[in-house]
């Protein structure tokens, strides 16, 4: 069903009868094609939704009732694993041991939502004690409505995952709108959710360029509730198509996250979850730590370690055994690598190793791990992010040096300290001006903590009960309870 759309739990063509290309990207070669959805797909998508929430049974169902669903499609992804995995890998590029890990965080995500819609049914309603008498009051939660979903290329299928479960748990209806670049876990998604019984119109995926199906999304009037997570540029842009209508949104957009290494360290930890850090998913990771500030003492032993390792990085199409890097998701983003990498020599920062594509490998986006050293505080590479694999490394001498350096960003969505010095590390974590900071570590993400950033790199947060505030409203209501009038103006 990969050249169609789904929509009001059917599989239909796109209006346009355009498709779009899916490339793989470790061999540049087209292996299959998915319908290019345009406004007419999203506005049918949108009114099945609508009328899936204004009539049909899902908001309708108990938070139990929901959850069956939704643990039936964490089974049927479970079951399917190996599959889908294959699939994510020979589309986003990704090695294969990643794709599984995603696969089953996608899974668990289901999982997750499916307790907490449970927990809904007995805490969708607060009692508020008021000072006068006469009245009762109570708080209740209700889903939000008909939710809009736009979805990034580097995680797709978890990403669908972390908006698509916690807006069903809730009792939304939504379309989805994955990457053009990546569609076929979302579409295989739709497949499941199909298959374990979601009713028709309350999950609908739309494929599509971000030009016309994204925008046509987001300026959709009768979406009520629109999550985003991407680039700054186009959350900018959604930001302004969502004030005409004064839609509910939250943003889910870039990060230079910075790395503080203390100089009483461990060594060869500190190198590991450098490298994880940045080398992750190609560097290809929203939170990717790619600013390593490391103090002075420490800095070229630990510079050397790291270039070692680095180069032991074993690169090449995801779905071989033993490759630790593969190729970037497309050539869009593979010469956008290339060119910041250009940006950072040409502003007289020094690269330590990588920065080409690697010998022998002649078709593909493949880039050599990366790590840039003598830059400047103002350069284009230590304050943009690069979305691929390139760190850039810098010494500091105070705390408070390393912590200026840590958070002179635009950004604020994620950081890391490493330090043997609890009380420092507690110290510097809060200091950090980010919405997730790591101790010792980088990049762990659980579905039951809350994600998302400070200053342009977002509004709102995902997963845990956060996640699924998002796709709730707070209503009160208030009663009048004694018998006699008011007394205002009937006496």
């Amino acid at each position: 069903m990969t050249n169609k759309l789904y929509i009001n739990g059917q599989w239909v063509g796109s209006k346009s009868n355009r498709t779009i290309k899916v490339v793989n990207p470790a061999t540049e070669v087209v292996f299959d094609e998915v319908a290019a959805g345009n406004a007419e797909d999203i506005d049918a998508a949108v009114k099945a939704a609508r009328k899936a929430f204004d009539k049909g049974p899902w908001p309708r169902m108990t938070g139990t009732e929901r959850a069956t669903i939704l643990r039936k499609i964490a089974m049927l992804i479970n079951q399917r694993l190996q599959q889908l995995a294959a699939i994510e890998t020979r589309d986003n590029g990704k090695p294969l041991p990643e794709s599984q890990w995603d696969i089953e965080d996608t899974a668990g995500t289901f999982e997750y939502y499916a307790s907490l819609a449970e927990d809904l049914d007995e805490s969708c309603e607060e009692i508020i004690h008021l000072p006068e008498q006469r009245f009762s009051s109570c708080a209740i939660k209700e889903p939000v409505g008909v939710a809009g979903a736009i979805i990034p290329w580097n995680y797709p299928m978890l990403m669908a995952a972390w908006k698509v479960a916690p807006a069903l748990a809730a009792g939304c209806c939504m379309v989805l709108k994955p990457s053009e670049a990546t569609p076929l876990t979302a579409l295989a998604l739709a497949e499941i959710a199909h298959e374990a019984g979601l009713p028709a119109g309350v999950l609908n995926v739309v494929t599509g360029l971000g030009n016309d199906a994204g925008q046509a999304l987001s300026e959709h009037p009768g979406v009520d509730k629109l999550a985003f997570t991407g680039s700054v540029p186009t959350g900018s842009k959604i930001m302004q198509q969502a004030a005409r209508d004064i839609k509910n949104i939250s943003l889910e957009l870039g990060g230079k996250s910075p790395f503080v290494v203390f100089a009483d360290s461990d060594i060869d930890k500190a190198v590991e979850w450098i490298m994880f850090g940045i080398f992750w998913n190609q560097g290809q990771v929203c939170s990717a730590t790619s600013r390593v500030l490391v103090e002075k003492s420490l800095y070229a032993a630990l510079l050397k370690r790291l270039v070692e390792e680095t180069q032991k990085i074993t690169i090449g199409a995801g779905d071989k055994e033993g490759v630790l890097l593969g190729p970037l998701v497309n050539k869009m983003q593979y010469d956008k690598v290339l060119d910041a990498i250009k940006k950072g020599v040409e502003q007289g920062a020094k690269i330590a190793t990588g920065g080409q594509r690697p010998v022998g490998f002649e078709k593909g986006y493949f880039i050599e791990p990366t790590i840039f050293t003598d830059m400047s505080e103002d350069s284009w590479i230590w304050n943009e992010e690069i979305f691929g694999p390139v760190v850039c490394i810098k010494s500091f001498e105070t705390e408070e040096e390393a912590i200026h350096l840590a958070n002179d960003s635009r950004f604020g969505l994620a950081a890391a300290v490493m330090s043997k010095d609890k009380e420092r590390t507690e110290r510097v974590a809060r200091l950090l001006r980010a919405g997730i900071v790591w101790i010792n570590c980088s990049q762990p993400t659980f579905c039951e903590a809350p994600w998302g950033g400070y200053k342009q790199s977002g509004i709102g947060r995902e997963l845990g009960q956060w996640g699924l505030n998002n796709y709730l409203e707070t209503k009160q209501i208030t009663r009048f309870d004694a018998d006699e009038p008011w007394g205002w103006y009937i006496k």
